[in-house]
């Protein structure tokens, strides 16, 4: 791990985020190795990304008369974020949850294609697409079927279904030149809404208000970040929603949680009070699903004049597959990050395009506000796990693979001598988790993780 080579790739994220003002001389990257088993250079996008978050954290404190908060990151803390729920232990158990059912099959030809079924949903939705009458039968039906054309089957129905790709097989594909032609982190400002004042705070975003409309890891990251800095973040879920309790906790560090029926008169009105209080707008579910109710950025905007709109999604806002389901893993096996054409394809031994995403994600949030508060007006940030991972590619070629790598992560044993581990009483028992890279020793969270719906849908003084 080169401290050179991070911030080669921060000065492309500073740029890529209009954030080329960044307090750099605040910054102090300490180089102590890389933690993640792999060649890939995910350490060097995730010590980029964390440093723009702790910049931009640093600006706000300095906005609000805090003075000149100084940023600190390990570059080994830095990769270790990018598997955080692997460290999560609930009671003493470790909790990361995949679903057996997710997973690599092997289809017609020597293909292979990636089902993803964390979701009962989801997994039940593939069984009766291929005929099978049970789980364990899909492996045997997959075999016969071919890879693009089960894909395009589970696109049509709904489902979480990737024909596994090569790199040069995705960037044949219409979706790879679409989703290349969008920025980073696309930035639109809608209106002129006068700029808003935010007074003196003990933290860089205390007093700001963030709707958090999210589930499994990406968008909940950013949520969980801007509570790292003080925000107050109300994760909104809808009733019946399928979660992960794993997820939950490992991303709802500092957020309160409340539920609201958006089909319901009086949950919509309660919603809209809601919108009308916030600084910061989360929409990170299936694409359209929110404005297809009326709650789009410029709608919201008209609503909460000044609002900074963060949308993430998995494949990007144009090219044929914008309105396609994705999650992490499904998107590395398609756009070529696991598959060499002759080997059996794996996944990364961690969830970059997750944690990355949702980091971007809160670093858009948090430039949007910073110009918010300097020249005005509402803003409309869109990110994408897909355009994440063509940053990756692009960081790969930039770079090249890492000449030395652990064999394995870190135990939590190790991480717990070095305090990199913390605990914490939780409506869900003890838990043990990793502690935020950008944080010092002995600092804590301004509140624990809780169960969904355990809060009041309302802004609290």
């Amino acid at each position: 791990m080169s401290i050179a080579n991070s911030r080669i790739i921060l000065d492309g994220l500073l740029a890529a985020a209009g954030f080329e003002d960044a307090p750099l001389e605040r910054l102090e990257i300490i180089d102590d190795g890389n933690a993640l088993p792999t060649p890939w250079p995910i350490t060097a996008n995730a010590v980029a990304v964390l440093a723009a978050v702790g910049l931009a954290a640093s600006r706000l404190q300095e906005m609000r008369g805090g003075g000149l908060l100084p940023v600190r990151l390990s570059t080994r803390h830095a990769g270790l974020a990018m598997a955080n729920s692997n460290y999560l232990t609930v009671a003493g158990a470790r909790s990361k949850f995949r679903d057996p059912f997710t997973g690599f099959y092997e289809a017609a030809n020597g293909r292979w294609v990636f089902l993803h079924g964390n979701f009962p949903h989801l997994r039940e939705g593939v069984v009766r697409l291929l005929g099978a009458s049970s789980a364990g039968d899909v492996a045997a039906r997959v075999r016969s079927r071919d890879a693009f054309a089960l894909e395009a089957e589970g696109i049509a129905a709904g489902l979480c279904v990737a024909a596994v790709r090569t790199r040069e097989e995705w960037r044949a594909e219409a979706q790879h030149d679409a989703v290349r032609k969008l920025p980073l982190i696309e930035m639109t400002q809608l209106d002129d809404t006068p700029a808003r004042r935010l007074g003196a705070g003990d933290s860089p975003l205390q007093g700001v208000r963030m709707l958090d409309l999210s589930r499994v890891i990406a968008g909940p990251m950013c949520g969980r970040t801007i509570a790292e800095w003080g925000g107050d973040v109300l994760l909104v879920s809808g009733p019946g929603l399928p979660s992960i309790e794993s997820l939950v906790i490992d991303t709802g560090f500092g957020k309160r949680a409340a539920e609201i029926d958006l089909n319901d008169t009086q949950g919509q009105a309660r919603f809209d009070t809601l919108v009308q209080g916030a600084n910061i707008f989360l929409d990170a579910y299936r694409p359209g699903s929110l404005p297809a109710r009326g709650l789009d950025a410029v709608a919201l905007a008209r609503l909460r004049p000044g609002l900074v709109h963060v949308e993430l999604d998995a494949f990007g806002r144009a090219g044929p597959w914008s309105p396609r389901r994705g999650y992490d893993s499904l998107v590395q096996a398609t756009v070529g990050m696991c598959w060499d054409g002759v080997n059996p394809p794996r996944n990364l031994p961690c969830q970059p395009l997750d944690y990355l995403s949702g980091y971007l994600a809160a670093l858009a949030a948090m430039v949007g506000l910073i110009r918010q508060l300097e020249v005005g007006g509402s803003r409309h940030a869109r990110l994408s796990l897909t355009r994440t991972a063509e940053w990756m590619w692009d960081t790969h070629d930039q770079l090249g693979p890492e000449a030395e790598y652990p064999q394995a992560r870190p135990t939590a044993d190790e991480l717990r001598a070095q305090g990199l581990l913390a605990t914490h009483d939780t409506d869900f028992g003890p838990i043990e988790a990793l502690r935020p890279p950008l944080q010092p020793a002995g600092w804590t969270w301004p509140r624990p993780p809780c169960r969904l719906g355990r809060h009041s849908a309302e802004w609290v003084d």
